[in-house]
């Protein structure tokens, strides 16, 4: 879950780092104060989102013999269920709810390719359940592997990723909460010249950190539960963007024995008032992580950036022809929009 338009164009693509305009004021004088925790564990993400996507479509075994009302009407995988029965869907709940209502045909809106189309469908009984079904496997929800930049025990909040969870059109989900637990980091696929590298852990949902409430341009930000230990974390304060120079840094992840360490970088571009959040341009220099996994890989996103023992950034983006370099946040934006 990191350069100028010419550097950009050279080498030709990134990708966000997870398995997401304020302007650029000094950090307020409550932010000065807040009691910040430094991040860099790893965290599996459960998002609940504003939408219903069908991800497949399946046959029902009715009184009559199994039949596909979905496949019928012509409901196709990768389609999102807006509306059925007049009724606005955005969850399974909702479109359970919506086939509930007695009516012969069911009038269904749907979106595909960013267009809308209206469906008619028969819903059939199914013969187990006794419940009306089309014969959809559908999905509210998305999970995903990150890293949280820090903990905020002033107000109990936590922040990570640094970036938005988009949907395939590149347009941040809505979201309706969620729930972010511990994560067990097991593997880690090394990231190469063209084929980015990946984390690979297990949520374990027995854990919870914290409950998720914003997804926005800036990360994943919410809650932190309240009987999550600080205890073993470091205490930090935050720097200013106007602080930050080219020079050596470092950042703060989880990759191997899952534990937090601490990897050298340097801080090769300091870019302000980029619109698009790519306030710094990094380099992975420690050949401990480089030998593990190649530089940056996908599930590294929100990791913390230090310089000078203070929280500056956090890590966001890795340039798919190049791991060991990213782009990364400023600090002051994420403690800014939450």
């Amino acid at each position: 879950m990191l350069y100028s338009k010419k550097i950009t164009k050279a080498l030709l693509a990134l990708i966000c780092v997870f398995v997401c305009l304020i302007s650029f004021s000094s950090l307020t004088a409550y932010a000065d104060e807040r009691e910040l925790y430094l991040g860099g564990f790893a965290a599996g993400f459960v998002l609940n989102t504003t939408t219903v996507e069908v991800v497949g479509i399946c046959d029902v075994l009715t009184d009559e013999g199994v039949v596909s009302p979905a496949r019928d009407c012509g409901i196709k995988t990768g389609d999102v269920i807006e509306n059925v029965n007049g009724i606005n869907i955005n969850s399974v709940s909702d479109l359970n709810a919506a086939l509930c209502i007695p009516k012969k045909s069911s009038s269904i809106v749907i979106t595909r390719g960013g267009q809308q189309l209206n469906l008619t469908a028969e819903p059939v009984t199914d013969k187990v359940s006794r419940q009306k079904k089309l014969g959809l496997l559908v999905k509210d929800s998305v999970n995903g592997i990150g890293t949280v930049t820090y903990i905020d025990k002033t107000n109990g909040t936590f922040a990570s990723l640094g970036h938005p969870v988009a949907d395939q059109s590149k347009n941040i989900m809505g979201i309706n909460g969620g729930t972010i637990y511990t994560c067990a980091i097991y593997d880690v696929k090394k990231g190469l010249r063209g084929n980015p590298g990946e984390l690979k852990g297990s949520i374990e949902s027995d854990y919870m950190i914290g409950k998720a409430s914003k997804n926005c341009e800036y990360g994943i930000f919410g809650e932190i539960s309240s009987d999550f230990n600080t205890s073993d974390l470091r205490k930090i304060k935050a720097g200013k963007i106007n602080e930050v120079k080219m020079g050596k840094a470092s950042i703060y992840s989880t990759v191997e024995d899952n534990k937090i360490k601490e990897y050298e970088i340097s801080i090769v571009k300091v870019d302000p008032l980029n619109k698009e959040n790519r306030n710094f341009v990094v380099k992975i220099d420690d050949s401990e992580l480089i030998d593990v996994s190649g530089g940056i890989v996908q599930g590294m996103s929100g990791s913390p950036i230090m310089q000078n023992g203070k929280l500056v950034g956090a890590v966001t983006h890795v340039f798919v022809n190049d791991p060991t370099r990213g782009y990364g946040i400023a600090i002051e934006k994420m403690l800014n929009s939450y």
